[in-house]
């Protein structure tokens, strides 16, 4: 019975995942053009008198069962070294444009926009985005995960907007250089997203259901090439950078210290859809810096990867697993620990094979005695029925000639450290089935047996329904040294449930609730600890949106633990704590120019206390050019003795000035009362030519009380993209 059973669930799952591609029916021919393109913004070149045109959009939001209000027309063609796109997006009401500023990668939700969505492989998993706002900021990324974008990928392309009294028009040229495709594929994936916050409507090209993002790959049209995209011949850029900036520690005293660097980094394209990037003293000085949060969590907090080079294909290693296991996690290469060298080969062998070959290095540190480290990555990706994939991972973490235990005074490190992963992520044609399942060991000295990982989970996403059940099974002996994997020895179910409602008329577009389970088992499958949270969502027209919110939270202490997170004493090991939570969040429609937000939770907490969590943010722009935003959050926590009652303030005010789409100056402070630290981080970044910039960063710390300077750093960093 289970043998037919089995057999009837895999030819269900093969049906599921073989069916043709949704959009296959919409495509757009796009035929070369010999004449020189003016990216201007004006429609005056020859060449657009010809060109195919993609009109008749889809709404999909508020509704996706109609053709769009609001019209666009997107005309595409190439030449030998770019592909071209004009896109006319005309204006259904008066007024102006909702914009947030002239700054790149801007929020999506709060913007009147274009965006292209390019999957050259027709894989409908991977491929890239390109659009702008209606006054001209560019936002590109890579796309992962048949939907998913990476806004911190950056890249060569050129792209201008004009303003009329009833339409604006974006011309873009994009580098073919800067694409990965395969030679003699001559159809590619594409689809076009507009975004217009006046009418409140999204739309598309090819329709999308609208439960899914425009960016949902599975719904892409195609382009159809008349003759194959040019290979490119010498695909070699180098980006060299010069850094000098002065650096003093005010507590402890020590003298100034001033820098100078210079490094380069490499892009070599192996083939047209392959590329090794080569790094050499690399320097990540302009990334902007991670957004505090008071930490009341047991476990370690979550930082995402900002550092350019680690993300191009960085998905395949960075988003292998789940948001709580990661087996790698590229933040623990060189974080506070000088790189002095790496590279990496990434990309497509072919449609349905895909690699992601990285090797970095970092500095000895005598100091503390760190040992150079070696860390080694291999991924390799096969696609399987129309969107589903397998994915194979080995990581390795090696410290070279490292002989702990020599000096009794320094830290002991790790002589390896290494992880092998499989994971096989279902996809099905129409995206309304999804789900993964994994298997990861690691291997370390002296810890053998239990040192396995198994998760999965799948997914059903409809327009009424939305159903995900997961699980994890984590030994106590797992180690992740590279990756994030925050909790060990633990059993973990997560079933979830969402229904929602959706008014013909009136001022509420849909609602409906959601609950969300979270359980946690020790290995004799005894309950530690449970949380179950249900949401009730409103969704406006105008796009704000309001939930309400209740959950029942238990715990059983693994270790002991300090509520605070203040040091001032631990609740004991295996302690029971019980409470109830209740709670409101609400955000305001982007269409203001004055936009805000707040939440609020009120409830128990660990040793029958109590807390209280109020957060908001505030937000005013001067379109285009200058946007101002206040982030706070107050927790107060009512506890016996020793620790009382406990508040942490956390404030960060951001100044966002963009004067031109190229020229950008951005401050933010953040006071943080649990750290004891305020800290200032301004930057102006100078985009002097595509992918070249020329940044001034300037960082405070200071202690809170009394008030005084901790340290402070003043940067100077001046980076040139050299096309060979």
């Amino acid at each position: 019975m289970k043998r037919n059973l089995l057999f009837v669930y895999a030819c269900l799952l093969s049906v599921i995942t073989m069916a043709q591609k949704k959009n296959s029916s919409y495509t757009l021919d796009i035929y070369p053009t010999t004449e020189m393109v003016h990216v201007d913004g004006i429609a005056n070149d020859s060449v657009w008198k010809y060109a195919k045109v993609a009109r008749d959009f889809y709404m999909v939001l508020p509704m996706d069962t109609s053709h769009a209000r609001v019209k666009t027309e997107v005309q595409m063609t190439f030449d030998k070294n770019n592909l071209y796109l004009l896109a006319t997006c005309y204006k259904a009401l008066p007024g102006r444009d909702m914009v947030e500023s002239l700054r790149r990668d801007f929020d999506f939700q709060k913007n009147d926009n274009f965006i292209v969505f390019i999957d050259p492989f027709d894989d409908q998993t991977n491929g890239f985005a390109f659009g702008t706002n209606a006054a001209g900021a560019q936002w590109d990324g890579l796309m992962y995960q048949g939907g998913s974008v990476d806004l911190n990928w950056d890249n060569k392309w050129r792209s201008e907007v004009k303003q009329h009294a009833d339409r604006w028009v974006l011309e873009i040229a994009i580098p073919l250089k800067t694409l990965r495709y395969k030679k003699g594929v001559s159809k590619w994936g594409i689809n076009f997203s507009r975004n217009d916050l006046k009418t409140t409507e999204k739309s598309s090209w090819a329709p999308v259901p609208r439960q899914f993002p425009t960016a949902a790959l599975a719904y892409t049209g195609s382009l159809i090439w008349s003759i194959p995209p040019p290979v490119q011949k010498n695909n070699v850029s180098l980006i060299p950078f010069v850094l000098a900036g002065n650096s003093k520690k005010f507590i402890p005293a020590s003298p100034a210290e001033f820098k100078h660097e210079i490094g380069l980094d490499a892009k070599v394209a192996v083939t047209s859809s392959l590329n090794l990037d080569l790094t050499v003293n690399p320097d990540f000085s302009q990334v902007e810096v991670d957004k505090q949060v008071t930490n009341l969590d047991r476990y370690e907090l979550f930082f995402p990867e900002r550092r350019p080079f680690f993300l191009e294909n960085g998905d395949q290693t960075n988003n292998f697993g789940y948001s709580d296991i990661r087996p790698f996690f590229s933040r623990r290469i060189g974080l506070g620990i000088p790189i002095e060298f790496g590279g990496r080969l990434s990309g497509k062998l072919n449609r349905n094979w895909r690699m992601n070959v990285m090797d970095m290095q970092t500095a000895k540190q005598d100091e503390i005695g760190l040992p150079q480290q070696n860390f080694a990555v291999v991924a390799l990706q096969r696609e399987v029925f129309s969107r589903s994939n397998i994915n194979v991972m080995f990581i390795n973490k090696q410290s070279i000639s490292y002989h702990p235990g020599k000096d009794s005074l320094l830290p002991l490190y790790s002589k390896y450290n290494r992880n092998i992963a499989v994971e096989y992520n279902l996809a099905s044609p129409n995206n309304a089935w999804t789900g993964k399942q994994m298997l990861i060991k690691s291997f370390s000295p002296g810890k053998k047996g239990k040192d396995m990982l198994l998760a999965g989970n799948l997914q059903y996403a409809g327009k009424r329904w939305t159903i995900n059940g997961s699980y994890e099974l984590i030994g106590q002996n797992y180690n992740a040294e590279v990756g994030y994997v925050p909790r060990r020895g633990d059993i973990k179910l997560n079933p979830n449930i969402a229904y929602y409602f959706f008014p013909k008329g009136g001022s509420i577009l849909t609602h409906g609730p959601q609950l969300t389970s979270t359980y946690f088992f020790n290995t004799k499958f005894h309950q530690t600890d449970h949380e179950d949270l249900l949401t009730y969502l409103i969704t406006f027209r105008t796009k704000a949106t309001l939930s309400s919110v209740m959950i029942d939270d238990y715990v059983q202490l693994l270790f002991p633990f300090d509520p605070t997170n203040s040091g001032k004493d631990s609740l004991q090991l295996a302690s029971i704590h019980k409470w109830k939570t209740i709670g409101a969040d609400f955000v305001s429609k982007p269409q203001s120019l004055f936009t805000y937000g707040y939440s609020f939770r009120y409830g128990g907490y660990y040793a029958d206390g109590k807390k209280i969590t109020a957060s908001g943010n505030l937000g005013y722009r001067f379109q285009p050019v200058l946007n101002i935003t206040l982030y706070a959050t107050y927790n107060q926590l009512m506890l016996p003795e020793p620790w009382g009652h406990t508040n942490f303030w956390l404030v960060g005010p951001k100044i966002d000035l963009t004067m031109t789409n190229k020229l950008f100056f951005t401050t933010y402070v953040q006071y943080n009362e649990q750290l004891k630290n305020t800290n200032v981080n301004a930057r102006l970044q100078w985009r002097y030519k595509p992918a070249s910039d020329l940044f001034l960063v300037y960082t405070d710390n200071y202690l809170n009380v009394p008030f005084a300077v901790r340290n402070r750093e003043i940067l100077l960093k001046f980076t040139y993209w050299w096309t060979l």
